[in-house]
């Protein structure tokens, strides 16, 4: 029988690699590993197709769909997965699939994305984010930082990044559950503005703000960051895990929105996750496949060469440039964990196949930045005076001071 052929070529793919994996198929028929980390039990034949020549974003696709289920600590199902599908970071060209740039990105396409990855439901983000849900890389000054620690960490590190100064305006674009724009007002007495286009997001933001008293300096509005009014600049900008879904085409105008939306003399904080490749479109083995269809429609990284050259042609002089490659990996696993902890209320909330997306995303993108596959950097940049200036002092020790 066909099944029986392609599970002997798994069983002699295990073999030569000497992976600790086991496959056992629907029937009882099993081959790999005599004492395996990890077993993949089979549930449909396409799956057993897709594991004859595997990739890391099939198997994923496979595991999502329910057609395979995977018994094991998740740390190894997501690295002998990528040892099975010999996964690389980089995408050869003829494995590149985009739509057409005018069809993606445009504000109904934006709003359309952002909503179906982020209005899935709160109480499910509130099961393994942190109390502020800070849904973006931490900051870990401490091998012993707790994810809550880290994240506020994270917040102050981009407040004092920009010089937060009481009375200033300051912009959040794509402000998330709210979490730096409350900071930065409670904490920094800032007159705060953050734009979302998720509706959940949006009205959980304005109700936590009514209850910590700060309407009268903080602000979500539901607004694409295109329509956000020129009339009055603000002093300060920050852009955190948002120009991800901006598309590459569509960096320039970001950018040269940003500027626009800047004072003279204004600073820029952008945190956003990079492809480590110059020139690549997106990560290698189906991957980029998989979080195009599951998780981050219209999604797209740049390598960080391209950021700093697209900001300066937009007028924004970039100061000080810092990966948190190693951070991201470690607040991904601490979500993964919280996750895991709490499964069955996860399932209850958003169903099996949304509980495993999540699942095997966020453990595959923490191995992929451990790895080196995608790194995430913090680009503090800002509009020169019209004598060139930028009103930052000339070391960095500003912001580590304590």
């Amino acid at each position: 029988m066909q099944s029986s052929r392609i599970l002997a070529s798994i069983g002699r793919r295990i073999e030569q690699s000497g992976l600790p994996l086991a496959v056992r198929l629907w029937d009882g028929a099993m081959t790999g590993a005599p004492h395996p980390q990890v077993t993949i039990t089979v549930r449909h034949p396409l799956a057993l197709t897709a594991l004859g020549r595997p990739t890391a974003g099939g198997l994923a696709a496979r595991y999502v769909e329910q057609q395979i289920d995977v018994d094991g600590p998740i740390r190894d199902v997501v690295g002998l997965g990528t040892a099975l599908s010999g996964a690389s970071v980089e995408a050869p060209p003829a494995q590149v699939r985009r739509l057409a740039s005018w069809a993606r990105h445009t504000r109904l396409f934006d709003s359309k994305s952002i909503r179906s990855h982020y209005d899935v439901s709160d109480d499910f983000f509130g099961l393994w984010l942190d109390r502020r849900r800070v849904y973006s890389c931490a900051y870990y000054r401490r091998a012993d930082d707790t994810l809550e620690i880290a994240q506020e960490q994270k917040l102050d590190h981009i407040c004092r990044k920009l010089r937060l100064a009481a009375g200033e305006r300051f912009l959040d674009i794509g402000c998330g559950w709210g979490s730096l724009v409350m900071w930065a007002a409670e904490h920094y007495g800032v007159e705060a503005v953050g734009v979302t286009l998720s509706r959940n997001q949006h009205d959980y933001a304005r109700a936590r703000i009514r209850e910590l008293g700060l309407e009268t300096r903080c602000e979500v509005r539901l607004l694409d960051y295109r329509d956000v009014p020129e009339t009055r600049p603000f002093d300060k900008i920050a852009s955190i895990g948002m120009f991800e879904h901006v598309g590459r085409d569509n960096l320039a105008a970001y950018f040269g929105k940003i500027a626009r939306l800047l004072r003279p003399g204004g600073l820029l904080l952008n945190h956003g996750i990079t492809h480590n490749v110059p020139g690549q479109r997106e990560l290698g083995s189906d991957i980029g496949e998989f979080i195009d269809r599951y998780v981050f429609p219209g999604g797209e990284l740049t390598h960080i060469s391209g950021v700093l050259e697209t900001l300066a042609t937009q007028g924004l002089e970039s100061w000080d440039v810092e990966s948190l490659r190693p951070h991201y990996a470690k607040t991904l696993w601490h979500w993964v964990e919280r996750l895991e902890a709490n499964r069955a209320a996860a399932i209850a909330a958003v169903g099996e196949k949304l509980y495993r997306i999540w699942r095997i995303y966020m453990a595959g993108s923490a191995l992929g930045f451990e790895r080196g596959w995608m790194s995430i950097y913090q680009v503090l940049a800002g509009r020169p005076l019209p004598g060139g200036a930028l009103e930052l002092p000339e070391t960095r020790e500003y912001i580590y001071e304590r």
